[in-house]
């Protein structure tokens, strides 16, 4: 391992550029810096001028897509990102949103200039934002937005909107809080396009639905639409993403097999009101309804390819070793981004594989694919270190790589123990396959 740099601002996506520069958002500086990955010297190319973002939180500048066209023709020389802003006016309450912002680069100067706002009002929030863009093979953009982090914590008595389907007034007026736990689709100028899913009798930017916290996508070789997403205290999941998929949150986590997870709805709850409550992770009033997973019916359910991890029902959520921090200890990894390594990768036996960055443990999870490009074989571990891994990027020879880290947070250390000491917090790491 070598460390780059350690001078981005909370880095959130990291991307082999086609000048050979590795460009990089930072989070909560609103930063996009080009970096150079032989002696981490960087340069920045946009500071955007209304970000709003909370330290610590899950909002800022997070997803970011480069046109294929970029430094190789002389058109269409775009960078496409995605951050929080304050919609509101400056003497009113904060009203955070999301938008989708292209920039052009201006070669002689090397910044991104002239930004043009694709798709503005998105639901943000400070937690479970999601945020990761990507750009298709059929030339459009695709977005993931989370659930917000409803149902728990300071948003305990905000419902879930994850199933809710846009209505076509909603459409019409622009109002797109039905966003939340989505997957986006969208021209490259941010209209709908017209061969999207037709859902509930509308058709909106919604490619898929049912999401909880979509951190990675990624498209394979042949067109797939691969996406990692973390679970609640059980079953994140590696899905393949399909037009008019429902992936089930917060009716199912995982498969559909009535395990260790049953969604209760806060919000809810009678005849005590919601307010009245104290939230848990490890006990549901009786005044919240339950449901269990085996009561949804849905056509539209896509299980997921494989979770991490599922447990029976029962399972010890609280081990003593991680009194302090329970839900590092949680069986999940928390999986922040996902990238995809071909079949024309030069590191033999590795392609095709996706790449999967894991938050809590430390680690990149090597998914090996089946000629099917659907199924997923046993994870291989690399790279373990005691930080929280956020992005990767795979340099052209395919035998280096780069890994995004968090610059705060809680990790597991060399004896698995919750601790928020980090080796190499925000920091841009290099590893490289050597032979062996």
């Amino acid at each position: 391992m070598r460390v780059v740099a350690t001078e981005p601002a909370n880095p959130w996506e990291v991307t082999w550029g086609p000048d050979g520069m590795l460009w990089i958002t930072e989070k909560e500086a609103g930063r996009v810096t080009r970096m150079s990955p032989s002696d981490g010297t960087s340069s920045t190319a946009l500071r955007l001028p209304d970000l709003y973002a909370d330290p610590g939180a899950q909002d800022g500048l997070l997803g970011m897509a480069l046109h294929p066209s970029l430094l190789k023709q002389d058109m269409d020389q775009y960078v496409y990102l995605a951050y929080s802003y304050n919609a509101a006016d400056p003497a009113a309450p904060v009203d955070r949103r999301m938008k989708i912002v292209r920039y052009e680069y201006d070669r002689g100067t090397q910044k991104l200039v002239r930004p043009n706002d694709l798709l503005t009002g998105l639901p943000a929030g400070i937690d479970h934002d999601s945020g990761r863009l990507a750009y298709g093979p059929d030339d459009k953009l695709y977005f993931s937005i989370g659930d917000m982090g409803h149902n728990q914590f300071d948003s305990t008595c905000r419902k879930i909107q994850s199933q809710t389907l846009p209505t076509a007034a909603q459409v019409r007026a622009r109002a797109w809080s039905a966003y939340q736990g989505k997957v986006l689709r969208l021209n490259l100028d941010g209209s709908i396009p017209t061969d999207n899913p037709v859902l509930a009798g509308v058709r909106s930017h919604v490619y898929s639905y049912g999401h909880r916290n979509a951190q990675g996508l990624v498209f394979g070789s042949d067109g797939t639409l691969y996406s990692s997403e973390q679970g609640p205290k059980t079953d994140d999941e590696l899905n393949v993403i399909v037009a008019g998929g429902n992936y089930g949150w917060p009716r199912v986590a995982g498969h559909k097999d009535d395990r260790s997870y049953v969604y209760g709805n806060w919000s809810a709850s009678r005849p005590v009101p919601c307010g009245d409550l104290t939230y848990s992770d490890f006990s549901i009033p009786e005044s919240v309804p339950l449901q269990r997973e085996s009561t949804f019916d849905d056509p539209a359910l896509v299980p997921p390819r494989r979770t991490f991890s599922t447990v029976p029902e029962g399972y010890d959520f609280r081990p003593p070793a991680c009194s302090d921090s329970y839900f590092v200890c949680w069986p999940t990894v928390a999986p922040s981004s996902l990238d995809y390594y071909p079949a024309t990768g030069t590191i033999p036996a590795w392609g095709p594989s996706l790449l999967m960055p894991s938050l809590k443990n430390g680690t990149v999870y090597r998914l090996p694919l089946n000629p099917d490009g659907v199924t997923i074989g046993e994870p291989v571990e690399l790279w373990r270190t005691v930080n929280r891994y956020r992005d990767i990027a795979i340099a052209p020879d395919s035998r280096t790589f780069y890994v995004a880290t968090d610059a705060r947070g809680f990790a597991r250390d060399a004896n698995g123990s919750p601790t928020d000491v980090l080796a190499n917090p925000a920091a841009i790491l290099e590893f490289r396959y050597t032979g062996s």
